[in-house]
Formats: structure tokens, C-alpha cells, sequence
């Protein structure tokens, strides 16, 4: 028979900046699909919306913030 010890450790999960963060967006006008791709700068993607809406009229949007996380064992 073998036996287990199994222990509950601590962890800390924190931002790691070294990953950088990413800021999209995506049209979700009725079948439009069309999105920004991914941009390292806020206003890149803020102004693809501008844009976007100037050409068809949409204006309503998605937005989505990633950044990375480190998980680290608690001291």
C-alpha cells in the first residue's frame, strides 16, 4: 500500500510587468466581426474604434486588456 502526504502551500500570484500588456478591440455590430489585433498602446486600439465607427457607422465595442501573471510559492 502506498501513502501520500499531501500539504496545502501558500502562493502569490502578481503582475509581471517583463510580459508586457496588450490592448485589443473587437466591432460587435450585428455580424461584423472586424477587430483591431492585438496593440501595445491603449490609444492604438481607441483609435481603431474611431476609425472603424468613421467608416461604417458601428459603435459598439469590445474591449480586452491582457497582461501577464507570475505565480510565485509563498516564503
Amino acid at each position: 500500500m502506498t501513502r501520500s502526504i499531501v500539504r496545502f502551500v501558500d502562493h502569490t500570484i502578481r503582475r509581471a510587468p517583463e510580459g508586457g500588456v496588450t490592448f485589443e478591440a473587437f466591432c460587435v455590430a450585428h455580424e461584423c466581426g472586424e477587430e483591431s489585433g492585438p496593440q501595445e498602446a491603449q490609444e492604438a486600439a481607441q483609435d481603431w474604434c474611431l476609425r472603424h465607427t468613421g467608416k461604417t457607422g458601428h459603435d459598439l465595442f469590445r474591449r480586452v486588456f491582457t497582461d501577464h501573471a507570475r505565480v510565485s510559492r509563498a516564503e
